[in-house]
């Protein structure tokens, strides 16, 4: 009997022997939580914890092991060489992935493969690895976007041939836009600090259904890191780190981010550094550019003494007054109340040094030899949030998930310039308070999804302006940038968006719709400096905005979509009542009879996986564009010239116009030649057009052909990435030059020449915590411009960075 009893117990404990494996990024040999692992052809085990750990237990070495997790490669392996000693699992990123789950596409996640729109993605992995100096180089470097710059502090992305305020730029599910961002170019995204980003969704088309006003040309959504709760194989205390420094403006940055938990409750805190000093542009002249020294800076003012002088630049590449610094804080907190309900608090603050309008520096003055101006800056940028984030979860009838964020932001941002030997600069500051409201639910029922809720966002806008005599210090009164009795634009919606997965799962509709309403004031007080002919501005609008799509999965390798939407844009404070020289020379004045734009979108998407290797896509569109705001030659009190800030200005005024179009393709390509190499490329082409009675003519802020083509190598601990970006020529016959905002001023005669960059990056795991990255960007030191931008793209730059974790 004794007998019987010690080999049932050996045979029982042979089968129940426990074994621990860890699950890591191959190149990284960073830690993947929530991978799921299970047994070939059964059911899943469990999924790893925080630590990448997982204990196997009741698998015998007939088994096969499969470690999946959402954006990477699947991993299979026989249990009988975890037995022989293997104890590390390492999964492979993959570029395109129909399951991984976004948030763009319904405000809740949902897996690609059941969302119509196209909609890109940049994990925190390719973040950490890109290396970029602001959010604005991060999307550059993606490839899918095109980045317009007036100087190094800034950066305006183009999606479709939209820009700044017809590009919707949101935050943790809260809109970054407000009642001042301008048609123009805009350099708010500097605010968002890349460092503690656990990824970004750029959705592109109208997106006005899930997100309302602004989202003409897509949707970019940052999304910050969340705390995590302890769990089993998880540390009390857990921290990342990073230190780089780039010679091209010789970057110094510094970042530190720390999560401190127990089992209910959380908080990160996160403090990133960055310093710039002048970019310096490349110093081989583009081939494609007959005038090789209009990207160069010759000279530059300098105040002496008192006394503004002309200054030889010792090295034209040299843009010298480019240079500033930012600071960026994110404090979260988390507490799960339950299983089913979690509060969190977000703040968020940023901040700069001045920051120097490099292409308004460069304006040439009236006298050969001369420039414009001796001083132009943005004052420091400024932006804070504060937001609660309710989540719940469970049948409670109206719904399974609850999402409600109320928040706070205040933001401020300040012009100050003086004429080249002037005596007076002026100062204009702006501050804006935005209250916001998110209400979003979603309910289930059998095979439809429905998402619905509401939403709310007041702002306030304060405007002053004084001028200082740089000589004796007095202040004196000036024009404010929007009325000086200040102005509210608050906007109101509902919307509902929905799911439908056929029977088979082979078809899947998507379809919504919204209601908006927005209602503006302005004051004038002050019409000592332009006696317009009305005191307030007042208005009320509606829109009503859908979307429609089909999807077709043929199987697991296909996706087919094709989408119908209509966005729009309400006009704002900025549209509305701005007075503001649009470039030097020419001056614009309010119209307070501007009415809303809409668009008009239709989408075919394809994309399709072969062989588990090749992963093809391509997304065509166009776009009709309606009741758009342009600008054309306009009168003040009769008069086509008045004086701004001393100079005698060509008046213009906002219009809605009639109609133009767009239509366009982006495609990629990603080919896993073998399990270490992949090669991968992706190319813009827009095309957009102003209907008028004879020849159409060329819409502004359309971008020229664009893209990215990279070799990328992955071997444990290591990974490097050789690529390329590119542009192609913007002919000047393609420039909008009535009015518009492609600034041919900064460009050739002939328009901007083509260009390309090749660069390189890579990383190596020293150690199981440590990282040391390297790369050379734009190697051949090319000398260039990005299409519409002011200040010359950067030369050579040679950057380090070690990053470590605990």
């Amino acid at each position: 009997m004794r007998k019987i009893i010690f080999f049932l117990c050996l045979f029982v404990c042979s089968h129940l022997y426990a074994q621990t494996i860890r699950v890591v990024e191959k190149t990284t040999n960073v830690s993947v939580e929530g991978t799921e692992v299970s047994v070939h052809g059964k059911s899943a085990l469990g999924v790893t914890n925080a630590a990448g750990e997982f204990t196997l237990t009741n698998v015998s070495g007939q088994d096969t092991l499969v470690f999946y997790k959402t954006g990477y490669l699947p991993e299979r392996i026989a249990y009988s060489e975890i037995q022989g000693g293997i104890s590390t699992i390492e999964l492979r990123v993959i570029a395109y992935d129909l399951n991984e789950v976004i948030i763009s596409g319904s405000r809740f996640g949902d897996a690609k493969r059941d969302i119509a729109q196209d909609i890109k993605t940049i994990n925190a992995q390719a973040i950490a690895f890109n290396n970029a100096g602001t959010a604005a180089d991060l999307l550059q470097n993606s490839g899918q976007v095109l980045v317009q710059k007036s100087q190094a502090g800034g950066g305006s992305p183009v999606l479709r041939g939209f820009e700044a305020s017809r590009v919707l730029l949101v935050v943790d599910g809260v809109r970054m836009n407000n009642a001042i961002y301008r048609a123009g170019h805009l350099q708010n995204i500097i605010t968002m600090d890349q460092s503690i980003l656990e990824g970004v969704e750029i959705a592109f088309g109208p997106s006005s259904v899930n997100y309302g006003s602004d989202a003409l040309g897509g949707v970019i959504h940052f999304r910050t890191k969340k705390p995590d709760l302890l769990t089993e194989g998880e540390k009390l205390l857990s921290a990342h780190a990073f230190l780089r420094y780039g010679t091209v403006a010789n970057e110094k940055t510094g970042h530190l981010d720390f999560n401190l938990a127990n089992t209910r409750f959380a908080s990160l805190t996160s403090v990133t550094i960055s310093d710039f000093d002048d970019l310096k542009a490349g110093s081989v002249p583009n081939k494609d550019n007959e005038y090789g020294s209009f990207n160069f800076r010759p000279f530059y003012v300098e105040t002496i003494n008192g006394v503004d002088s002309i200054i030889i630049n010792d090295d034209s590449t040299v843009q010298v007054q480019t240079g500033y610094t930012q600071y960026d804080i994110l404090q979260k907190f988390l507490f799960q109340q339950n299983e089913n309900v979690y509060h969190g608090i977000n703040f968020q603050y940023s901040t700069s040094t001045d920051i120097p309008r490099y292409d308004r520096l460069t304006d040439p003055g009236d006298e050969p030899g001369t420039l414009g101006s001796s001083q132009w800056y943005y004052g420091p940028q400024n932006r804070m949030m504060v937001a609660y984030n309710l989540d719940v979860t469970g049948n409670n009838g109206a719904f399974d998930k609850l999402q409600i964020i109320p928040s706070f932001q205040a933001i401020e941002e300040s012009r100050h310039n003086r004429g080249f030997e002037a005596g007076n600069l002026t100062h204009r500051t702006e501050n804006i308070n935005v209250i916001g409201l998110n209400i979003d639910l979603r309910k289930g029922i059998k095979n439809n999804q429905l998402n619905y809720g509401a939403e709310m966002y007041l702002n306030d806008v304060t405007s002053v302006a004084s001028r200082e005599n740089v000589e004796t210090g007095e202040i004196t009164p000036q024009s404010t940038r929007y009325p000086d009795g200040g102005s509210g634009m608050n906007n109101f919606s509902v919307y509902a968006n929905h799911i439908l997965k056929f029977g088979n799962n082979k078809w899947v509709l998507n379809d919504g719709l919204r209601f908006n309403v927005s209602m503006l004031h302005a004051e004038f007080i002050d019409t000592s400096f332009y006696p317009f002919p009305f005191s307030e501005i007042d208005q009320n609008n509606n829109a009503v905005t859908g979307s429609l799509g089909i999807i077709y999965l043929p199987d697991d390798t296909w996706k087919i979509s094709l989408i119908g939407s209509s966005g729009f844009r309400t006009p704002n404070v900025d549209d509305l009542t701005k007075i503001f020289d649009s470039s030097p020379g020419s001056v614009l004045v309010p119209n307070p009879d501007l009415k809303p734009e809409y668009s008009y979108n239709a989408d075919l998407h394809i994309s399709k996986i072969i062989a588990d290797k090749v992963e093809v896509e391509a997304t065509g569109f166009y776009t009709r564009f309606t009741n758009y705001l342009g600008v054309e030659p306009g009168t003040f009190n009769g008069e086509d010239s008045i004086l701004y800030d001393g100079v005698l200005s060509g008046v213009s005024t906002p219009v809605n116009k009639d109609n133009a179009y767009l239509y366009g393709i982006n495609a990629g390509i990603d080919v896993g030649i073998t399990k270490t190499i992949s090669l991968a490329s992706y190319i813009t082409y827009t095309y957009g057009r102003i209907e008028t009675d004879s020849t159409p003519y060329p819409l502004d802020h359309i971008p020229p052909l664009y893209g990215k083509t990279s070799l990328n190598f992955q071997f444990t601990k290591f990974r490097a990435e050789l690529y390329a970006l590119y542009n192609g020529w913007k002919k000047i016959e393609d420039y909008n030059i009535v009015g518009g905002e492609d600034n041919q001023q900064y460009a050739t005669p002939d328009g901007m020449p083509s260009w390309y960059t090749v660069n390189i990056k890579a990383s190596y795991a020293v150690a199981k915590y440590v990282q040391v990255q390297a790369g050379c960007e734009n190697m051949l030191d090319l000398n260039y411009r990005v299409f519409a931008s002011g200040i010359s793209a950067p030369g050579r730059n040679i950057y380090v960075a070690l990053r470590a974790s605990i």
